[in-house]
């Protein structure tokens, strides 16, 4: 629970941007951001579609760094969550857009 306060604080430019979307419940919908989830911490959490998305930057391409997103994501399915994973320019470039994507995978 700690580490989700601290990231809550720490969050980077598309993460802060996107929850500024989120947190007005778009369709009614109610997110959680740095929702803990296990031995995981959730960038955002939709509780009543049980989706987790994850704001995927460079990072995410690096090193061990794709193979510790399928095991996580592996992990996360396996208890149940559904997992979408957007890239950070898209949040930049294409915020409509992705929040179109985040209320169709909620609805679906």
């Amino acid at each position: 629970m700690a580490r989700a306060r601290a990231l809550r604080r720490a969050m980077s430019p598309p993460e802060a941007a996107l929850w500024q979307i989120l947190r007005a419940r778009p369709g009614g919908l109610k997110f959680r951001r740095q929702h803990p989830a296990g031995p995981y911490v959730l960038d955002f959490y939709c509780p009543a579609a049980r989706l987790a998305i994850e704001i995927d930057g460079i990072a995410h391409e690096m090193g061990a760094n794709p193979e510790r997103d399928e095991r996580r994501d592996a992990w996360l399915q396996a208890q149940g969550y559904r997992v979408l994973r957007i890239v950070a320019g898209e949040v930049r470039d294409n915020a409509e857009g992705v929040l179109r994507h985040i209320l169709n995978s909620c609805a679906a």
